[in-house]
């Protein structure tokens, strides 16, 4: 499933990344989201867009065309 279909609260593993542009993925293993990483929803924003995660207990922003682009398998 994709991270963007993930509820606020639910957490899951990142399984791909390769659906992003080379430059995004790049820079968002530097801030350790990598596969078989867990990653949690921690909430949207008003509008939807972006959603907020926390990943190895960093909080990052990520607008929602970019999680739709990250696979995660939810637990």
């Amino acid at each position: 499933m994709k991270l963007s279909e993930l509820s606020c609260g639910e957490s899951g593993i990142v399984t791909h990344l390769s659906d992003l542009p080379t430059a995004t993925r790049k820079k968002l293993m530097v801030m350790g989201l990598l596969p078989n990483t867990e990653i949690t929803v921690v909430r949207f924003a008003p509008l939807g867009d972006p959603l907020q995660v926390r990943v190895r207990g960093v909080n990052i922003a990520l607008r929602k065309q970019i999680a739709a682009d990250i696979e995660v398998e939810a637990h």
